[in-house]
């Protein structure tokens, strides 16, 4: 069952002195599956942060539409998509978007205190999901007392704490050193093996290597798509370096 579908979805942006007009987005049209994770890769300026600002409702689009589980995102009142995207979505950035001021715990927290949860749901919900991230120790810390990966590793908490419908990540791993980026990608792993949903943005052959589908968006539209079948994190790796190469080379049809 398709839970995310975007429908000929068009972006226009007008200058500031309205001069000029850019077409960010053409003519995108793709489905995510209940359950896949997929990863969007493309040079910059081809209309990926684009695509990910619409899905995430951070942006309307001009044409077309984009469905989460049948429902038109762009039908959704302005006052109302705040809320909108706390229930249905969760969100994870290279930047961690932790306050400093508050504790890993509290981050946690933050979204379902928003959602008017008390203390005894929050802290049941918390606990197995710290103990499968391995942050039960730092909870009672703050943002400047962990290293990056355990702040991405709170972040990423944060996300499932809600429960989301889809996980939207921006560039996980872009702040992370080799070691955290090899850890936050086996938990994406495991989470999407629990059934969760999983749409990254990322300029990292590594981190998409580790998706189930890898989505190219080349001048606003999507160019090609791999599907992983039976290829290895390795063959997949090779499959993704080998299309960027055509893809920075020019080439209109890609062979993979």
């Amino acid at each position: 069952m398709s839970i995310l579908e975007a429908q000929g979805v068009r972006k226009v942006y007008t200058t500031r002195f309205g001069g000029n007009k850019v077409e960010a987005l053409k003519n995108v049209s793709f489905r995510v599956e209940q359950g896949e994770y997929v990863a969007i890769m493309g040079e910059s300026g081809s209309g990926k942060t684009t695509l990910l600002n619409i899905l995430a409702v951070l942006d309307r689009p001009t044409a077309g539409r984009v469905l989460l589980e049948g429902k038109d995102v762009g039908a959704v009142k302005e006052s109302a998509v705040a809320a909108f995207r706390r229930d249905n979505l969760g969100f994870v950035f290279q930047d961690f978007n932790l306050l400093d001021t508050f504790t890993l715990e509290d981050n946690i927290y933050l979204p379902l205190v928003l959602m008017g949860k008390g203390y005894e749901e929050m802290h049941n919900r918390l606990m197995p999901i710290a103990e499968k991230l391995g942050i039960q120790e730092l909870l009672k810390k703050y943002p400047y007392e962990v290293s990056g990966g355990q702040k991405q590793r709170a972040a990423v908490a944060r996300t499932l704490i809600t429960r989301p419908k889809l996980v939207l990540a921006d560039e996980p791993t872009g702040a992370l050193d080799s070691k955290s980026t090899d850890e936050l990608l086996d938990i994406f792993a495991d989470v999407n093996r629990l059934g969760q949903t999983i749409l990254m943005v990322t300029h990292s052959v590594k981190a998409a290597s580790r998706a189930g589908r890898v989505m190219f968006i080349r001048d606003g539209e999507v160019f090609h798509q791999i599907y992983r079948g039976e290829s290895t994190n390795e063959q997949l790796y090779q499959k993704i370096s080998d299309t960027l190469t055509m893809i920075a080379n020019g080439k209109s049809t890609v062979y993979v």
